[in-house]
């Protein structure tokens, strides 16, 4: 985990700062502008403003790397919630900051360092040509589609590298010392012998007696855990990219036109496998060259003799490590992975025919090709599916970029019924029980769930009128449009309704009281008599295989004094029982390896620099002027 962390932390910095993952369809952003009361800007962090622009560019990212993560499905109320909207706008701050400071302190990067990230970008490996390089004209049409040159770009990533300096200083700096490492891995090996006492709240049950007016009470100052939740009953249409799909069957004919314009993504270009002989020439040395050369000509002669001895003559003469001890196998490769004198002489190459000698940058080569794959084209019966599949996703999202905007003025115009829509766009008119706060959606229907559909339908004026709502963007090319036909508002069941649940839970409550009160009356017997009875067998754990037992146990078991055993110690546990831990005895661990302890300490000292930097990263905020613009809506959570 720590790892993770330090190993991932300086890309997610630059990343969550460029917003340069393109967009492939943006789930829900309109349910976030809600949080917000200012119309063009979300934050100020010491009067310069974070516009909500910034705000749903990041929205956007952390979607699509979702749909990444869990293979396009993404549930968008599971994302709609103020806790990410508040993550995400505490990153937006927080690089806010973090830009301001690295300014104060004229921190910045270099050109190369600037180059080299850019390359590194794997949304960028699309772009790359045989040579290495990036298609600078696709480079710049990427970049258009989220608004910026390449030399808007190109100050972002200056800019994020230089802010994760002040990460990466932090962090770097961080030292734990060996001895806390060894304490720790002692602990987390140590066996502690244990034996457990419980009381459940259950065998009490019956010794509560309650009346009447109790049971009030206690109703009466929850009544909103008898509350039932306003739901509406409602008829609604999707219209979705998927649904077109299923009545789109691509011709042979643009099969075919979709197949030849897509040629180069069938083809395979040639290979060849090939072993070679390096003998090199120091760089530092000119007058190297002509003994290199004289003796790369000496071998050549000797392999024209006896060209069966290629591989045993490279194991021992060759001066190329990576391929020497392999014959001088360097396995297959194709144009554009070879220095260009290499490449050119490979390829013109038979198979098992030797080269003369070959002169590049390293020395000289003699080369000899051992197997040839030729250049080959996957035919259209063998991509015929992924290509037809292919097909109708793009037409699909065409007819449904024609058929939006169609529908979003159907739904408007024809506003008390979706009938007239569902029958232009041959749409099953379904309908649902919906509740104010979202639920759980049906698998097939995730938009149910969605918090901007679910407002639409709550609206007042959807309420009140009866209207149809606005077609609903929920992302994915999908729309949903809803009309209440029933309405049911919030109401907080009647006493006698539930007064049977009521009278469960107080007599499961003040059951638990009883248990507890009982435990610590045991508990100060038992550290007085030492007893064991009424206690459980031995259970033999440690901090690394505590199975079975809670958090709150494990935590109260190897807090106790291990100097006189043996110990009581005890802890509430699920259901509101209370448990007794009797603390016998303690095993020495084993003796930690060098190694582990090794990555013990570096761990802990990755953890120590990330609290630093959090630290760091508080007085910083500390001492910045932030105005979040927040409705009073959003600020409560709602």
């Amino acid at each position: 985990m720590f790892d993770f962390i330090r190993n991932h932390k300086r890309l997610m910095l630059v990343f969550l700062a460029l917003l340069i993952v393109p967009g492939l369809g943006l789930v829900g952003v309109q349910g976030f502008r809600g949080f917000f009361d200012n119309s063009a800007n979300v934050a100020e962090v010491g009067g310069s403003k974070i516009t909500r622009q910034e705000y749903d560019a990041l929205l956007k990212e952390q979607l699509e790397r979702m749909r990444e993560m869990f293979g396009g499905a993404v549930d968008t109320a599971a994302v709609d919630t103020p806790v990410l909207r508040r993550i995400l706008l505490d990153s937006l701050i927080q690089q806010r900051i973090l830009a301001d400071e690295a300014k104060r302190r004229r921190l910045s990067a270099s050109d190369e360092a600037v180059r080299q990230t850019i390359l590194d970008i794997p949304a960028l490996g699309a772009l790359r040509k045989s040579d290495g390089s990036i298609d600078t004209e696709q480079y710049r049409e990427l970049l258009a589609k989220q608004g910026m040159t390449p030399e808007q770009f190109d100050a972002r990533v200056r800019r994020s590298l230089a802010i994760a300096q002040i990460s990466d200083s932090i962090e770097a700096s961080a030292l734990a010392p060996k001895s806390s490492a060894e304490q720790l891995a002692q602990l987390s090996m140590q066996q502690r012998k244990v034996r457990e006492l419980a009381f459940h709240p259950l065998d009490y049950s019956a010794e509560v007696k309650l009346t009447e007016e109790q049971l009030k009470q206690y109703y009466d100052a929850h009544q909103q855990e008898f509350e039932t939740p306003e739901t509406a009953t409602i008829s609604y249409v999707v219209l979705s990219a998927e649904i077109l799909s299923a009545s789109i069957a691509p011709s042979e004919d643009e099969l075919k036109k979709a197949y030849q314009d897509n040629l180069a993504a069938y083809q395979t270009a040639k290979q060849v496998r090939a072993s070679h002989i390096l003998i090199a020439i120091p760089k530092d040395d000119a007058k190297a060259a002509p003994k290199a050369k004289a003796k790369a000509e000496a071998l050549l002669a000797q392999l024209r003799k006896q060209p069966g001895q290629f591989a045993e003559i490279a194991r021992k003469e060759s001066q190329d490590p990576g391929s020497a001890a392999r014959g001088g196998d360097l396995g297959y490769f194709s144009v554009g992975m070879m220095v260009k004198p290499f490449e050119e002489a490979a390829f013109k190459l038979k198979q098992n025919e030797m080269s003369g000698l070959v002169q590049s940058d390293f020395g000289y080569h003699i080369i000899k090709v051992t197997e040839i794959k030729p250049a080959q084209t996957r035919p259209l019966s063998e991509v015929k599916e992924s290509l037809l599949s292919d097909l109708k996703k793009q037409q699909a999202a065409q007819r449904f970029a024609a058929a939006a905007d169609q529908f979003s003025n159907l739904v408007y115009e024809q506003t008390n019924s979706l009938a007239p829509a569902a029958e232009k766009f041959n749409l099953v008119l379904q309908t649902a029980t919906v509740a104010r706060q979202a639920m759980p959606a049906p698998a097939a229907v995730p938009a149910l769930a969605n918090p901007q559909f679910l407002a639409a339908v709550f609206d007042s004026e959807t309420l009140k009128g009866k209207h149809n709502t606005a077609a609903i963007d929920v992302g994915d090319n999908t729309l949903i449009a809803a009309h209440v036909t029933a309405h049911k508002p919030a109401s907080v069941l009647p006493f006698e309704a539930v007064k049977q649940g009521v009278r469960q839970k107080v007599t499961l409550l003040q059951a638990a009281e009883l248990a507890r009160k009982a435990g610590e009356e045991k508990l100060t017997h038992l550290r007085h008599s030492k007893s064991v009875e009424g206690f459980s067998p031995v259970i033999q754990l440690s901090l690394a295989g505590a199975k079975g037992l809670t958090p709150a146990a494990v935590s109260a078991i190897f807090k106790a004094d291990t100097q006189q055993l043996p110990q009581y110690v005890s802890a509430i546990l699920g259901g509101g029982i209370y448990a007794i831990y009797r603390v016998e005895s303690l095993s020495a661990p084993p003796a930690i390896e060098p190694q582990r302890l090794t990555a013990l300490q570096q761990q802990l000292a990755q953890l120590t620099g990330q609290l630093e930097l959090n630290a760091y990263l508080a007085s910083l905020r500390a001492r910045s002027k932030v105005k979040i613009y927040e409705t009073e809506k959003a600020a409560a959570g709602e």
